[in-house]
């Protein structure tokens, strides 16, 4: 390899908005900060929410059922 175009590759600190933070190498200069990290998604800490897709859908039904009413399905 060439001597003198790679870019410098120092350890930093990654610190995220819950406060947890560690340390990693990086050509980036400085501290870097995130909003959000494995310790605090929700992915990896098994807090998941699960959208309650079947509610939705009744919902969305039962508020344009109104406008359905009386309408005739196009015909094509």
């Amino acid at each position: 390899m060439k001597a003198g175009i790679h870019p410098a590759y120092n350890e930093i600190s990654v610190i995220c908005a819950c406060g947890h933070s560690l340390k990693t190498r990086s050509t980036h200069k400085g501290d870097m900060r995130v909003e959000i990290c494995s310790s605090c998604h929700p992915f990896f800490t098994g807090k998941q929410k699960l959208m309650d897709t079947a509610g939705r859908i009744d919902r969305f039904e039962k508020k344009y059922k109104a406008s359905r009413v009386g309408k005739a399905a196009p015909t094509t």
